[in-house]
């Protein structure tokens, strides 16, 4: 991921944030020092033209959001590259106005998934000849040649199907919080879930290894049920 935009990425994963929201965050939402932001405005994006809202769409999308170490990190670092926008916004494009999802998705986020191996594939199998796969809308397999890297990335990137979207890092933001034992009341409250119902219809896949925790949890219960000797009936 490109340094401008490795900030927005960590947010999303690291604090669940949705795109809107990560788009309207400006700088007096964050503590940095306290570790946490207040999730309140977002941008919309319709046509081509972001605008923004000072509330999000529900009640319990106001929150406020503990922010992990890495991203805090992250965040000092992108204060000190990126100027701030009009309006404080955190998150700019390059000549310093509002992110489009549409175009961020097309020339930064899936690039960066060819980069990071994680959409279709790029290999170099002579000096001057990169081969480039990806599947099709069918599921089969294509393969070209180009003269260099940068190309063949470019062709995975526009023509590969599926892939990461950028949405799926707020589910796994939210996963990883349920598998390690998080109160799903609690989780419901940091993704901004008006209804907790949702959050268990969502990520109730991810107690698995949960469910083995509370089983071990009781393996030492000392309550035990043991016939008497002198006991009789059924």
């Amino acid at each position: 991921m490109p340094e401008r935009y490795r900030a927005l990425v960590a947010l999303a994963g690291g604090a669940g944030l949705r795109w809107g929201e990560c788009v309207g965050l400006t700088w007096d939402a964050i503590d940095l020092e306290k570790t946490a932001i207040r999730v309140g405005r977002v941008g919309i994006e319709v046509a081509g033209h972001v605008t923004f809202k000072p509330y999000p769409k529900t009640r319990a999308g106001r929150r406020v959001v503990p922010l992990p170490p890495f991203v805090v990190k992250l965040l000092r670092a992108h204060r000190k590259l990126v100027p701030p926008g009009p309006a404080g916004e955190v998150f700019t494009n390059e000549a310093g106005g509002p992110l489009r999802r549409t175009v961020f998705r097309a020339w930064i986020w899936r690039p960066a998934l060819v980069r990071a191996g994680l959409l279709g594939k790029v290999v170099q199998v002579e000096p001057r000849v990169w081969r480039a796969s990806w599947r099709d809308r069918d599921g089969n397999e294509v393969i070209e040649e180009f003269p260099n890297r940068r190309v063949a990335r470019a062709r995975v990137s526009r023509m590969a199907q599926g892939g990461l979207r950028f949405h799926d890092l707020r589910h796994s933001y939210a996963t990883w919080l349920v598998s390690d034992g998080v109160p799903i009341n609690d989780v419901a409250r940091v993704m901004g879930h008006e209804q907790i119902s949702t959050t268990l219809d969502r990520y109730t896949h991810a107690f698995g290894a949960g469910a083995e925790k509370v089983r071990d949890s009781f393996a030492d219960f000392p309550l035990t049920f043991e016939a008497d000797e002198d006991e009789s009936g059924p």
